[in-house]
């Protein structure tokens, strides 16, 4: 089943410039080389490689290695000027894919089913364009090339590792190829345009015996079941109704057999919202649940919980910068789509912690051509003209930002 995303309802290619038009049929042959050798978080060595050789035969000062296997290009222009940084993420999913296309993925049980691989072209374009036209701004770009996007998570050790000093980063933008919206559409907001992502997995330990005896134990999944229940409380009674909040129980394991009552329940799920107040406020809630259905039943447990990735929260003045440049690149009102949240997470929210930035989609699926499966999906693929409408934003944006 196709994912079902509208058509837009027109597509403005003029305004993608003839040199970024000419560079298509490059940025379509390198998404699809990087497609067939896809790589996990931190062992994109291959991609790694591929985007040096490029930046060398282009004469782009760079340096490999950070954080594993990331990269970043450093252009600068004739004319002094501030610093923006370009973000895109390399790495691929454990996903065995079922495309059958002539650029299938060839690594057994990995697949680029997100769309790094066309982040990573729209980079390289946007690196080659900026290197050939440095006259058309001024200061400096600098290309952030990141592994492990996808986990276990390739922004902080990159931030660590120095990428937004030296120079340093006065602003920060980045894009995600989305198929939730249709080719020829951007998604741009201020404020929080992706959620939190947090984990937990609790063990809840009760007294085991035969089913028969019920009044001899303390029965695990009683206990863990009416857990998965109460949790649900945390958003419906705690959190204030305006503000989004999930919490999903994902995993739930007991028993052995049909006549035994399990001593033990073992149950996981995820935490996401977009408010980083309520970090503290779901931690706390999710506790004292577990403790007080457990001290009810007389059962203990140990509970397990780790924050992946903060929200991922765009500064108003940079999310406008790209808004205006969306207004021109693709035909409006229909092409720029401001409420466009998710419940997803995104390691770019590491980045936008330190310097003011954002981060957009890009409409990417086309259902006429059934390339609308979502994120994530064996199937998934996009229409590449969107890789030359990735370039041509980021060109835009950096013509805005370093006048």
């Amino acid at each position: 089943m196709v994912f079902t995303v509208k058509s837009a309802k027109s597509i403005d290619y003029s305004q993608i410039r003839p040199e970024i038009n000419k560079l298509q049929s490059n940025l379509v042959e390198w998404r699809r080389k990087l497609h067939q050798k896809p790589e996990l978080g931190f062992e994109e060595q291959i991609t790694s490689e591929f985007i040096q050789q490029q930046l060398q035969i282009w004469n782009i000062p760079h340096q490999g290695g950070i954080a594993k296997t990331g990269v970043v290009a450093v252009i600068e222009s004739d004319r002094p000027g501030k610093v923006l940084g370009i973000r895109a993420d390399m790495d691929a999913l454990p996903i065995q894919e079922a495309n059958e296309v002539a650029y299938k993925s060839q690594h057994e049980g990995k697949m680029h089913a997100c769309g790094h691989d066309g982040h990573t072209a729209i980079a390289l374009g946007t690196a080659y364009y900026l290197q050939q036209h440095r006259d058309r701004w001024q200061g400096t770009v600098k290309i952030i090339f990141q592994p492990a996007e996808e986990g276990p998570g390739g922004a902080k050790p990159m931030i660590e590792a120095g990428v937004l000093r030296n120079p340093d980063v006065d602003a920060i933008i980045g894009l995600h190829l989305w198929n939730n919206l249709p080719l020829g559409t951007v998604g741009v907001r201020p404020g929080a345009l992706m959620a939190a992502v947090e984990c937990f997995r609790a063990s809840i330990l009760g007294q085991g015996g035969h089913g028969a005896m019920p009044d001899q134990t303390v029965d695990s999944i009683v206990v863990a079941s009416q857990i998965v229940n109460a949790l649900q409380t945390i958003v419906s009674r705690n959190v204030k109704p305006l503000d989004a909040a999930v919490v999903t129980v994902g995993e739930f394991q007991a028993g052995t057999a049909l006549n035994v009552i399990a001593d033990t329940a073992k149950i996981g799920g995820t935490i996401r919202y977009f408010n980083p107040e309520l970090e503290s406020l779901i931690r706390e809630r999710l506790e004292a649940i577990i403790a007080g259905v457990c001290q009810m039943h007389g059962a203990a447990y140990q509970l397990d919980h780790w924050q992946l990735y903060p929200p991922t929260i765009n500064d108003r003045a940079i999310a406008e910068l790209v808004s205006s440049v969306a207004m021109e690149v693709v035909e409006t009102p229909v092409g720029v789509v401001p409420e466009c949240q998710t419940m997803g997470g995104e390691d770019m929210s590491f980045f936008l912690n330190e310097v003011p930035g954002c981060y957009f989609f890009l409409g990417s699926a086309n259902p006429e051509k059934k390339l609308a499966y979502p994120h994530h999906h064996p199937r998934f693929d996009f229409d590449e003209t969107a890789l030359g409408m990735g370039v041509e934003m980021f060109v835009r944006c950096v013509e805005k930002f370093l006048v």
